[in-house]
């Protein structure tokens, strides 16, 4: 595809990055040429130095034969224009734009065909807001993504020792577990990917990334490490659009505390939120968490903008006796380093956005992906259309279908119905189908297996 990215920011930099990788022709557009110099040294791509909402630089950049148009500059206001411009002198068939103002994404009909012609909009703070709040739901996950609206869920744990199930092969968690179907999507090693099999042994630490239908997913993880009570105590640092989102959605059914340092910014949230207590002050004040007995707080959510201000108030609030701590980290060279450590979970919001900007690149029926391990594997959830003349895999079992090395299928969707993947279940028309990809080399191959050949027309 021949896709023209607007911004070179850490989301338009890591969408490039993973695009270019899977030979789409990308031009990156921005108006600071030393980013630009960067991408281009350490990609195959082009670009082009200007203001993304510019006719003649959208000409240069390639839009007048562009597929897609993925606008993710810092101004809301210039990625509607750009994608404006785009429909009404380009003609480009998909745009997509990330806005962030809730003023504008509250008036309906505003980015309708006929008005502001955006195709898809994505709003990172809502994204982020829904993965800290799932992982709010699920103590004890590092990471908890929905399929099929909800119906399935693949989640990530790590492995206690003393587990029921360490030391165990996976064939004996069926056995322990009659009444509960699920399927081991991937395990991960020492960062290094294990395709899961039934002679597969878990170890303690071991990552384990796990499909089952929502209702049953608390019964599995309670086999892989021990149970978590839930959250109720929820100290949120940082006032801002996602730390308010994330309040309001949690406090009719936990007890929600908001420390911000701007006073005014504190005198809006404590109107508009109901049941919340709003603290001026810093979250690194170790005289304020005390004073606030951090220490009877079950979860401490670091959400500021400032990733410095959200690892030292997490390592600050652990110490202090904070039972977990959650961190918002917008470099993503910081995610891997501070992880697992005093810190829990550590966020990247990029990566939590790239998936659903993903979603709208992928060839075929795909209607959600996620990125995974900071991108180096992805959850799908792919339509299966045709018969067994045009498709690949109507019509096939599990164990019929040549999937790509590295990729497994982990369940299927039928109307309401999750059907856990086992060798001799059969897809067929219309199946939602969840798969996980270790190896995003094989992306391409796992979407050619979900095209409609020509007998299906």
């Amino acid at each position: 595809m021949k896709i023209i990215i607007l911004g070179a920011g850490q989301v338009g930099g890591t969408l490039a990055e993973h695009l270019a990788r899977e030979e789409n022709d990308i031009t990156v557009v921005d108006t600071d040429a030393k980013k630009l110099r960067d991408l281009h040294t350490k990609l195959d791509i082009r670009t082009v130095t200007g203001a993304g909402s510019y006719p003649i630089v959208l000409r240069q950049a390639g839009c007048e034969d562009a597929d897609m148009l993925i606008a993710v500059t810092n101004s809301d206001e210039i990625n509607m224009i750009a994608c404006q411009v785009a429909h009404t002198l380009f003609r480009t068939p998909t745009k997509i734009a990330r806005v962030r103002a809730t003023a504008y994404l509250t008036r309906k009909g505003l980015f309708a065909h006929e008005a502001i012609p955006i195709d898809v909009l994505i709003s990172p703070e809502q994204v982020v807001t829904d993965h800290v709040r799932r992982l709010i739901e699920h103590p004890g996950a590092l990471q908890v993504l929905e399929f099929a609206g909800g119906l399935v869920q693949l989640v990530a744990v790590k492995a206690f020792y003393g587990g029921p199930l360490v030391g165990q092969d996976l064939a004996f968690l069926r056995r322990h577990m009659p009444n509960v179907d699920t399927r081991v999507a991937a395990i991960y090693r020492r960062s290094r990917p294990i395709i899961p099999r039934g002679d597969t042994v878990i170890e303690a630490d071991d990552e384990v990334f796990f499909l089952a239908a929502r209702r049953d997913i608390r019964a599995v993880m309670s086999e892989l490490r021990r149970v978590e009570r839930d959250f109720r105590r929820v100290v949120i640092a940082g006032g801002g659009n996602i730390g308010e989102r994330l309040a309001e959605h949690l406090e009719h059914s936990h007890q929600v505390k908001i420390i911000e340092h701007n006073l005014e910014r504190c005198t809006t949230l404590s109107e508009r939120l109901d049941r919340t207590v709003v603290l001026h002050g810093s979250a690194t004040s170790k005289r304020l968490l005390e004073e606030e007995n951090i220490e009877e707080c079950d979860i401490f959510c670091a959400l500021t903008n400032d990733d410095e201000v959200n690892i030292m108030s997490s390592l600050l609030a652990k110490r202090l006796g904070a039972k977990k701590v959650l961190t918002l980290i917008n470099n993503a060279a910081y995610v891997d380093l501070v992880q697992g450590g005093d810190i829990d979970i550590a966020i990247s919001p990029q990566q939590a956005t790239i998936g659903s900007l993903l979603t709208h690149v992928r060839r075929g029926d795909i209607v959600n992906v996620h990125s995974l391990r900071r991108g180096a594997a992805e959850a799908i959830e792919a339509i299966a259309h045709g018969d067994k003349q045009s498709s690949k895999v109507v019509g096939r079992t599990i164990r019929e279908i040549d999937l790509p090395e590295g990729t497994t299928i982990g369940a299927i969707v039928r109307g309401k119905e999750v059907i856990i993947a086992h060798g001799d279940v059969k897809v067929e028309s219309g199946d939602h189908v969840i798969l996980f990809v270790i190896d995003k080399r094989r992306i391409r191959d796992v979407e050619r297996l979900f095209q409609v050949g020509l007998t299906f027309f």
